[in-house]
């Protein structure tokens, strides 16, 4: 009898072990749905940023075209990835050649490093809420407060041309954008956050199945992310792809921004999309025809949209009529990864050939000497 009621004990205890794991499974799986344990920790560098600081004057010309002997106005980069006003009014460019900063004084350049101590490009360039800002490139990321350069490097995940994009959110939570998916960053670790994949981008000279191009959080704090599968939003608890059931849009997505009155902007392969929260709508298919692919996009203080199409255009949209900006003959033609407002509310376009402003309708070449 003893033995009897023994072995119902232990077989019920063993069920209601099962059932718990189970349940403990399942909870799990809700709570930590798009997330994973694994983390990577970086290995981390400390750098006096004076003793990696470079003037420009004593660089030799950066050039548009390294085949051609003529002046070409001793560029900030051949290549620009990115640009950004600090809170200080000092600009930061993202260059090809590695980070520059134009202060109050002069022209910087910063000689950071990858893992392998090669030369970086730099893609992204944001502020925290303490003033420290953040430089995301090809083999890391680093963090600069006003003396010191802090470089994170994990070279399972942050490798060669691997980081894309960045976002610090409102909660202080750094999220990165690669060509191996999205991670988060925390200052120690960094934790994978699950996306699905998408497709290789033929047209494109890199590409990937997990690409993710560019993260922002809207007004209400979700987080949108610009991918090879298309345009996902994470509430805090769901994953949502939106685009997934609209066929009039690419799933190639480069870029989603929020409109001041809380709609969205999507630039994909195959046109220039608002988005009301429902439904889709190509604005520019009967403008530029329905296969003509849109890269970056931008909404000015006045509301005025800006992008760029086919590569070189750029086009503006005020709501109700389209108009390209014409370029003067002679001027370099910019191929624009970023269009940027600074604090002066004048537009910049950086990327291939250089940095530019728009004055009077017409692109103006920002050089090492200026005019700032």
């Amino acid at each position: 009898m003893k033995y009897i009621l023994l072995t119902i004990f232990k077989t019920k205890a063993i069920c209601l072990s099962i059932l718990c794991s189970l349940c403990m499974t399942s909870c799990a799986g809700q709570i930590e749905k798009n997330t994973t344990s694994l983390k990577f920790i970086p290995e981390q560098t400390k750098i006096l940023a004076e003793k990696i600081s470079i003037k420009a004057e004593t660089l030799p010309e950066f050039r548009v075209n390294i085949h051609d002997e003529d002046e070409q106005g001793n560029q900030i980069s051949g290549v620009i990835r990115t640009v950004f006003q600090d809170s200080k009014g000092n600009f930061w460019f993202g260059t090809q050649n590695g980070l520059c900063r134009k202060d109050q004084n002069e022209l910087v350049y910063f000689d950071l490093k990858d893992a392998l101590a090669q030369s970086v490009t730099v893609h992204v360039i944001l502020e925290d809420n303490s003033g420290n800002i953040w430089i995301g490139f090809g083999g890391g990321i680093a963090k600069y407060d006003g003396a010191y350069f802090t470089v994170f490097h994990e070279k399972s995940i942050l490798t060669n041309s691997s980081l894309w994009s960045m976002l610090m959110d409102s909660k202080g939570t750094l999220w990165v954008g690669t060509t191996q998916g999205v991670f988060t960053f925390d200052g120690k670790a960094f934790t994978p956050f699950e996306i699905p994949e998408g497709k290789v981008n033929p047209n494109f000279g890199v590409s990937t199945a997990k690409m993710i191009h560019s993260i922002i959080e809207d007004s209400k704090g979700n987080k949108w992310f610009a991918t090879n599968g298309g345009a996902y939003r994470f509430d805090g608890e769901k994953l949502t792809n939106i685009s997934a059931k609209d066929q009039s849009i690419s799933n190639f997505v480069h870029q989603i921004i929020e409109r001041k009155d809380g709609t969205f902007w999507i630039s994909a392969s195959n046109g220039l999309f608002h988005f009301n929260g429902k439904t889709f709508q190509n604005i520019t298919e009967n403008v530029l025809g329905k296969e003509v692919g849109v890269g970056c996009v931008f909404e000015d203080k006045t509301g005025t949209i800006w992008f760029s199409a086919n590569k070189r255009e750029i086009h503006h949209y005020n709501g109700k009529t389209f108009q390209k900006v014409q370029i003067k003959e002679g001027n370099f033609s910019p191929f624009p990864f970023q269009i940027y407002q600074d604090h002066q509310e004048r537009l910049w376009f950086v990327g291939f050939k250089g940095a530019y402003r728009i004055e009077n309708n017409n692109f103006i070449n920002i050089n090492r000497n200026g005019p700032w």
